[in-house]
């Protein structure tokens, strides 16, 4: 619905996006099977944004990444590592292995992206503290803002309340994205919301028919990266660090996504 919100320029020209990944992993990063295997194991290693795509995925698509504009460079910063130490000595004991450990991964990352057409993007990773899930999307133009997660508003300027936020809901007949009005009856009661199902929905439909999808290894290639880049960045005190033009200049004139229906 934000997309569809930008693309009829309900917000017109757009300058800024957060997003992120803020999900409290501590438990599921200290279990003896599945993700929590590999999720500690980065934990130990790396010190930088390790889930970027969750939340920077959206935003990118809103801003055209890769389609009329591109990542330009990127500055990184952790906060020290507490979170999984402080849970470890109180779940095992503070002579416990994994109390002792000593984990790379600050308990927040904080990295903003400039794009080369001059937008900026606020991207978290905070995971090993205590906190209600969220992604933080933010989607801001010069007529207006919009959120969703941890709360979901909007402000439009000449149509809000002057200086006042109003609640989402209030917008959704208007610009609800067709797709899911077409799809939601259908995806009820699949995973994530409905969502998985309209995932599933548009890969299959764009491989029957030969048709683009909604992302491809572009988009794949530039929002992963950022994770390896804020490594850079953290590990040199914040410097900027460049992104990767995986595109070869064809950002330039790709078109931007279009809003689909079922």
């Amino acid at each position: 619905m934000i997309l569809n919100m930008v693309r009829k320029g309900l917000l017109v020209e757009l300058l800024h996006g957060e997003a992120g990944y803020l999900h409290d992993l501590r438990d599921v990063k200290f279990s003896s099977e599945g993700e929590g295997l590999w999720r500690i194991a980065h934990s130990i290693k790396r010190n930088g944004n390790l889930y970027p795509t969750h939340g920077l995925g959206p935003v990118a698509q809103c801003m055209n990444i890769n389609r009329g504009d591109r990542f330009d460079y990127l500055v990184s910063v952790s906060s020290m590592s507490m979170g999984l130490n402080l849970y470890a000595a109180k779940k095992f004991g503070s002579d416990s292995p994994q109390a002792r450990q000593k984990y790379a991964l600050g308990d927040v990352n904080t990295s903003l992206i400039r794009t080369v057409k001059g937008r900026t993007i606020v991207l978290k990773h905070d995971c090993d503290s205590p906190r209600p899930y969220s992604r933080d999307i933010v989607v801001q133009g010069t007529k207006g803002i919009v959120r969703k997660y941890p709360e979901e508003k909007i402000y439009i300027e000449g149509r809000s309340e002057p200086h006042t936020w109003e609640p989402l809901d209030s917008y959704v007949e208007e610009y609800e994205h067709p797709l899911w009005k077409a799809l939601v009856e259908k995806a009820e009661g699949g995973g994530h919301g409905g969502m998985d199902y309209i995932e599933d929905y548009r890969l299959i439909k764009a491989l029957r028919t030969g048709t683009p999808p909604d992302m491809d290894v572009y988009d794949a290639a530039s929002w992963s990266v950022a994770s390896e880049l804020s490594e850079r960045s953290v590990a040199g005190r914040g410097r900027s660090v460049d992104f990767p033009d995986f595109t070869r200049g064809k950002w330039k004139t790709n078109s931007p996504l279009g809003i689909i229906g079922a």
